[in-house]
């Protein structure tokens, strides 16, 4: 049922866009005859949308525009310049317009001619809904703490007195001239600790005091003391010193200027001014608990996302972490990174994110266009180099498809693998020449899936960096990328499921496309897929791994002493490493496409120690064999030849019984303890010396 399901789904769609909805209307435009339009190569590439070709849709042709919005159904317009204008003259349509650029990433090219696949791959990728996303509201009541070492600060304090709440704080402050009137309150600092967020800030302060009223030609402060708190909404910092948070730029609230440039210090005025009243922030991470494999029983395992968070938003909450969505930044660095899917990315979801793809690189195909090239970027950074290289040089080539993202952290092995089984020849992250997030993540999974590809028999270097804030250098470094081999007869499956259903989906098809094909393939440190390696010897099948693996990945069996493994749940979490007494238990990173299809492994099996009373199964035989031998006429409990050794072999319930029926006493040997010796002792006999 499964199978004819998903054959049904395929049929009803072609070039990833449904055959089953409603025809949509797409205006065109060549921007006054400056770009080429293949309106053929377009309609093929969207077979379910109705292309209509104009040459000055915002001027000549505004009527055109007008008399589409007036209708039903989906619209959509390639044109983002002048979505203000097509927006004011809408009307009361029912429906939202959605706007793509096509000019600027494909028409204004030197390629331009041949770039109606590549437009018809846009109109596509645009067609995929954004699904909603949660927000978080943060309030600011305008309660500003003004961080300063000298002048500077006061006036920074004066340029806001009439718009915000201000209390400035001077860091040892030397030689500086009390103002003649106290219109905000001056009090001297230091911030030893910072936490919070824009809102909500709490700052511990020491060498905290207030300025006597009496200060003549200086400052003159009372007695300080040390931890004082300090609560507000803004933080703007002018000190000269180091960050009060790591990633302080990315913390919202907190502002930064270097008190010696005077425009600096002019443009965090201007936008701390502002900064009043309710704000949506998106929550960018959907977390889960329940599938979290952080800890267990107070043994840590898996911590990648702690170790990635720049902005520290994400900390341990007893058996799983915490993320604090008025931290977050949304970098995407601890989805990208989680291997169970606990931690998921919202803008957008994973299988959203290769909904576009799937729909992008099968609409290029079918409009005729070969060796793509994926360019992902984001829209502070990319969208203008872009836009750059299209108006002053030669534009993007025609096989390069670019798709903006909230942030290029947030791209996960997922995505990158799933490019691939859907026909890139390559892709590529356009990044900034001082990078805004740490890219620890993101080039970790830029070597597990170069060393997949490497394995799978893909030659060339196909997944890489473009690290560059010049349109020159990007259009170079996007010249000469060759064909890949083996991608004749892409993938096409359904994006359905977390992430780590989506990496086994895009991994297996890009096994069945592999010009070289392997069963194994061994991957760097990290990897949130692999096997585990037991030293059979040493493990005594006490599986404390079973109760602790979050996946399911470890297995007993309720009838014998067995432990099993299932390669295709583990995620590498470390958890039975962490757990196991015997430290007999080792990660192995690797890819065995042969896992997803082999049932449970027997790691190691045993006979079952029986009930020399009652036969019942009760543990692992060799375990209570070594027991009894090392406790048989060895210990005081346990004299050889006695009875009282039956009961190591016994059950728990069977061995009460005995020892109660014998009326064994387990202290009856024990010599009596001499009583804890007290204050009330120690001072007798002291006064028995005097």
């Amino acid at each position: 049922m499964k199978e004819w399901r998903e054959s049904a789904r395929r049929r009803r769609t072609r070039g990833g866009i449904d055959l089953e909805q409603p025809a949509k209307t797409v205006l065109i435009c060549s921007c006054e005859g400056t770009m080429r339009l293949d309106v053929a190569a377009i309609q093929r590439g969207c077979p379910n949308c109705e292309i209509r070709s104009h040459r000055h849709l915002c001027g000549a042709e505004l009527e055109d525009f007008r008399n589409a919005a007036k209708t039903e159904g989906p619209l959509t317009v390639a044109c983002t310049q002048q979505a203000g204008q097509f927006t004011n003259e809408m009307g009361e349509r029912p429906g939202a317009i959605s706007f793509v650029n096509i000019r600027e990433t494909a028409g204004w090219s030197r390629d331009g001619a041949k770039a109606g696949p590549k437009m018809a791959a846009l109109l596509a990728a645009a067609a995929i809904p954004a699904p909603d996303y949660p927000l978080v509201t943060l309030s600011s009541d305008g309660i500003i703490l003004i961080y300063g070492r000298d002048e500077t600060a006061i006036e920074a304090g004066r340029l806001l007195a009439d718009h915000l709440d201000v209390t400035v704080m001077l860091r040892k402050p030397a030689d500086v001239v009390p103002p003649a009137a106290a219109v905000f309150p001056i009090v001297k600092g230091i911030i030893h600790n910072a936490r919070g967020h824009f809102g909500g800030f709490e700052l511990t302060v020491d060498d905290y005091a207030q300025p006597r009223p009496s200060s003549r030609a200086r400052f003159e402060f009372e007695a300080p003391r040390d931890g004082a708190i300090s609560r507000c909404d803004l933080v703007l910092d002018l000190s000269g010193e180091p960050p009060l948070f790591p990633a302080h730029d990315l913390r919202d609230g907190y502002l930064r200027a270097d008190p010696r440039d005077p425009a600096a210090m002019l443009r965090a005025v201007l936008a701390a001014r502002d900064l009043v009243g309710s704000f949506d922030k998106p929550r960018y991470v959907d977390f889960t608990p329940s599938l979290c494999a952080h800890s267990r029983s107070k043994l840590t395992g898996c911590h990648r996302c702690l170790d990635l968070c720049p902005t520290g938003a994400i900390t341990p909450d007893g058996d799983h972490v915490a993320v604090n969505g008025e931290v977050c930044a949304g970098c995407g660095q601890c989805a990208a990174a989680c291997p169970t899917g606990a931690a998921s990315y919202a803008l957008p979801p994973a299988d959203t994110q290769l909904q576009i793809l799937r729909a992008m690189l099968r609409a290029y195909r079918e409009a005729g266009g070969t060796h793509p090239v994926l360019l992902l970027h984001d829209s502070q950074h990319g969208t203008p180099l872009i836009d750059a290289l299209a108006r002053h040089g030669d534009g993007l080539p025609a096989n390069v498809l670019p798709l903006a993202v909230n942030e290029l952290t947030q791209i996960g092995l997922e995505a990158i693998i799933g490019a691939f089984a859907y026909g890139a020849a390559a892709v590529r992250l356009l990044l900034r020449a001082k990078p805004r997030h740490d890219l620890t993540g993101s080039l970790q999974t830029i070597r597990m899936a170069e060393t997949i590809l490497a394995g799978l028999g893909f030659d060339g270097r196909r997944v890489s960096t473009i690290e560059t804030d010049d349109p020159d250098t990007l259009a170079e470094q996007l010249t000469g990328i060759g064909p890949l081999a083996g991608l004749d007869n892409p993938a096409t499956f359904l994006t359905v499921g977390k992430r780590g259903d989506l990496l086994r989906f895009g991994l297996s098809e890009l096994h069945r496309l592999a010009p070289k094909p392997v069963d194994v393939i061994a991957l760097p440190e990290g990897a949130p897929v692999g096997a585990i390696t037991v030293d059979v010897g040493g493990c005594t099948l006490c599986l404390s791994c079973v109760s602790a693996c979050p996946t399911g990945a470890l297995r007993a069996d309720p009838d014998r002493p067995v432990l099993k493994f299932v390669e295709d749940a583990c995620v590498q979490c470390g958890l039975c490493q962490s757990t196991c007494p015997e430290k007999v238990i080792k990660l192995t990173p690797q890819i065995d496409f042969r896992a997803r299809r082999a049932p449970a492994r027997v790691i190691k099996e045993e006979e079952p120690a029986l009930c020399v009373r009652c036969g019942t199964p009760f543990g692992v035989k060799s375990t209570i064999d070594r027991i009894a031998t090392k406790l048989e006429g060895r210990h005081w409990m346990y004299p050889a030849g006695d009875r009282r050794t039956e009961t190591l072999r016994m059950c728990a319930d069977c061995r009460v019984i005995v020892m109660s029926e014998q009326q064994f006493d387990p202290i009856q040997d024990v010599p009596e303890r001499a009583p804890p010796r007290t204050t009330d002792d120690y001072l007798r006999q002291r006064e028995n010396k005097d």
